[in-house]
């Protein structure tokens, strides 16, 4: 444990998933492909539950078409709403209607038992370590709470969800903005010197600087090269934190 950890100067942990506490290959290889994969019949078996969802979508398509990006056309029928969403998966987007829309299929998977969450042995060890420190642990990813929950809920090393006290997605800001790290400092009831933010993002790392968090950059295996890496303190586990 850090020397500020232990003089009880830092009083909370705010981590990303997708590459800190959860391989990158998980979420693009099997995570993705299973939403892509259901997307259409969730569409079909689930269309009164999916009203604000397909809103938002159809609301991101408009501006992807004003823009030129030239989107797959949208309309009404489930056909074209997957097409639309095979499309924003192949480009990574990160907006709240797609990812509220993953959740809810991941949901079904997670239910059914079709997925299991994988996180690095390491975690569920820190996660423990931290908690009995009494420190706060929080998420905060691109991916909507509700997939935040259902991951953590259902790893191949149990049930993650007690450690956790928080969980953040965009509805709080973009996370390359400094202000989303003063409103999650502000939601967690820390003052963000207080808070390590942890992220294999460097760009990540800088807004969560510009807010007055301390850092760690997350380099795992897998993970994107960074620019300028050693900008930051490096590790690569979470028994360095």
């Amino acid at each position: 444990m850090s020397e500020r950890l232990s003089k009880g100067a830092i009083r909370g942990i705010l981590l990303d998933i997708e590459g800190t506490t959860t391989p990158i290959a998980f979420v693009h290889d099997v995570l993705f492909t299973y939403a892509r994969e259901h997307v259409r019949d969730f569409l079909v078996q689930h269309s009164k539950d999916l009203t604000k969802d397909v809103a938002q979508l159809r609301e991101e398509h408009t501006r992807d078409t004003d823009s030129g990006a030239q989107p797959p056309s949208f309309a009404h029928d489930p056909d074209s709403i997957a097409a639309y969403v095979h499309w924003l998966i192949d480009r990574d987007r990160k907006s709240t209607g797609l990812k509220s829309l993953q959740g809810k299929i991941w949901r079904e998977g997670y239910a059914n038992g079709t997925l299991k969450a994988q996180v690095f042995d390491d975690v569920r060890p820190a996660f423990e370590r931290w908690k009995q420190a009494g420190l706060r642990i929080s998420i905060f990813s691109s991916g909507s709470a509700l997939a935040q929950q259902l991951l953590f809920a259902h790893t191949e090393h149990g049930d993650l969800t007690g450690f956790i006290s928080d969980y953040f997605d965009t509805n709080v800001g973009a996370k390359g903005e400094a202000e989303s790290y003063r409103r999650i400092a502000n939601e967690m009831n820390l003052l963000p010197h207080e808070i390590i933010f942890i992220s294999d993002v460097t760009t990540e790392l800088e807004a969560a600087t510009a807010a007055g968090m301390e850092t760690r950059l997350s380099i795992r295996p897998g993970n994107q090269p960074q620019p300028d890496p050693d900008r930051f303190q490096i590790i690569r586990s979470l028994d360095e934190v």
